[in-house]
């Protein structure tokens, strides 16, 4: 019996951390309002992980009146995807307090990815910054929470 909770105790801790990490995961969750309006980017998660797709564009249209695509994206097999719908935020994982690291971000303005780590300030406010290699070196940005 002994040898048997010792065997089990490890899946226990690792269960607990992955519920912890849902349970915080899940404060992200939700419709967030870019900073300058433009977007609504639908955060999840997904295998412990938190992503986010861009599902509202307040212009979806360019000057043709055809969907905006990914135009920007030095890859030009991914020139022709549309912009509506785009995986834009990857792989962050929740670290500690109300703060998550380890993601990228993509920029379809510029065509540009990001390393990225995201803050929930307050309930309805989430800090994302930016950077290449170093955090201090980057951009910030504050998204608010949609309200449905």
């Amino acid at each position: 019996m002994k040898k048997l909770f010792i065997l089990l105790l490890p899946l226990y801790f690792l269960s607990s951390m992955y519920a912890q990490e849902t349970r915080y995961n899940k404060l992200l969750t939700g419709k967030w309002l870019s900073e300058d309006g433009d977007a609504i980017i639908n955060i999840f998660e997904e295998r412990g992980k938190v992503f986010g797709r861009i599902v509202w564009l307040k212009e979806p249209n360019n000057e043709a009146g055809h969907p905006k695509v990914d135009d920007k994206n030095p890859d030009p097999a991914l020139q022709r995807r549309k912009i509506l719908g785009l995986l834009i935020m990857k792989d962050f994982i929740y670290k500690k307090g109300l703060f998550w690291s380890d993601g990228s971000i993509y920029d379809p303005k510029s065509g540009k990815t990001y390393d990225a780590n995201l803050e929930l300030k307050e309930k309805d406010t989430l800090s994302l910054r930016g950077y290449v290699g170093v955090s201090l070196i980057g951009r910030s940005s504050v998204w608010h929470r949609v309200k449905n």
